[in-house]
């Protein structure tokens, strides 16, 4: 099979082509290295016969006349993400999420595969003023809070791709797969979220310690168990067209247990300092994986203690803290 993936230099990007080489596949690397790393992994990978790698800027339809067409499957992942981004500048968020994937439909032909990477970030306006539960499934309602926040910058570009792309599947233009990712975490995923920056202050020995959002819950999806999701949606006709949440509802975990967790690995033991949640962050956040299981029979199989570690690991190797 040829596989298209585009932001393969990114975090879950680089993860899935590495899957799809290690599966066989020949695989087509874009990228504008604007977010992604031309780093020893993807040295690794551009070297593999069965790789290419192209530097492109996807807002520019015309960047897209030089794209192989001849591949059986797509993986839109390239797109502006991190909170610290999207707060930066809101605009070229929307800009960047939106011209991408709008390219892409005008570029795709009939019958193509395509996965959509959105987003748990749709829900948050939602959580926030209690009419969406926790666990949460794909069928409640969607809400902006304030369109005028920066914060919900990422998820309304996220949600004018996912309507795109299910319009586009009804009228038979491309057969897509929308998946919702849920705090997805890993190697190699930068040091703006929150896993690898308190790894990353644990290992400067940080004291006391801060918590921003202490008493908040997430269910973090280790990158490998997102990467199986994925490609099982793609194998799965009964995902066409449908929006599917990818993740790990076995795990909810408190973020100051969390904390202590990451703060066990350095072999620290600081003084806790709650801090103020980050404003627009919700309380708690857990996807219903009921859907992704009737579809596939996808279950998560990395641990958040053996995710954890294997991210810590990583980000003391690569990482100067």
């Amino acid at each position: 099979m040829r596989a298209l993936v585009l932001g393969g230099a990114g975090f879950i990007g680089l993860h899935l082509a590495d899957r799809l080489v290690a599966d066989g596949h020949r695989v087509t690397i874009v990228d504008d290295f604007s977010r992604g790393r031309d780093d020893d992994r993807l040295a690794a990978l551009r070297a593999r016969p069965a790789v290419d790698v192209i530097s492109a800027d996807l807002t520019s339809a015309a960047a897209w006349t030089a794209l192989p067409r001849d591949s059986e499957q797509i993986y839109l992942l390239a797109a502006v993400v991190g909170v610290r981004n999207v707060e930066a500048d809101p605009a070229r968020v929307v800009r960047v999420n939106t011209l991408t994937a709008m390219h892409l439909l005008d570029w795709v032909t009939p019958g193509q595969r395509v996965f959509f990477s959105s987003t748990s970030e749709v829900y948050a306006g939602g959580v926030d003023a209690g009419i969406v539960p926790v666990p949460t499934a794909e069928d409640v309602p969607v809400m902006v809070a304030d369109v005028t926040s920066p914060r919900f910058a990422y998820g309304i570009s996220k949600l004018l791709g996912e309507a795109a792309f299910v319009h586009a599947a009804r009228a038979k233009r491309c057969a897509p797969v929308i998946g919702r990712f849920h705090n997805v975490y890993g190697p190699r995923m930068g040091t703006d979220h929150v896993i690898p920056e308190m790894v990353l202050r644990a290992l400067r020995r940080e004291d006391p310690f801060r918590l921003w959002g202490a008493d908040q819950y997430r269910a973090f999806c280790y990158v490998d168990d997102a990467v199986e999701a994925v490609l099982r949606l793609m194998g799965s006709p009964g995902a066409v067209g449908e929006i599917v949440h990818i993740g790990n509802d076995s795990e909810q975990t408190n973020i100051t247990d969390l904390a202590k967790l990451v703060l066990r690995l350095a072999d620290t033991a600081p003084h806790l300092q709650p801090m103020a949640a980050p404003p627009g962050s919700v309380q708690r956040r857990c996807p219903d994986l009921g859907k992704l299981r009737r579809l596939t029979g996808f279950e998560p199989v990395v641990s958040l203690d053996e995710g954890v570690r294997r991210t810590f690991d990583w980000y003391r190797r690569h990482i100067q803290p």
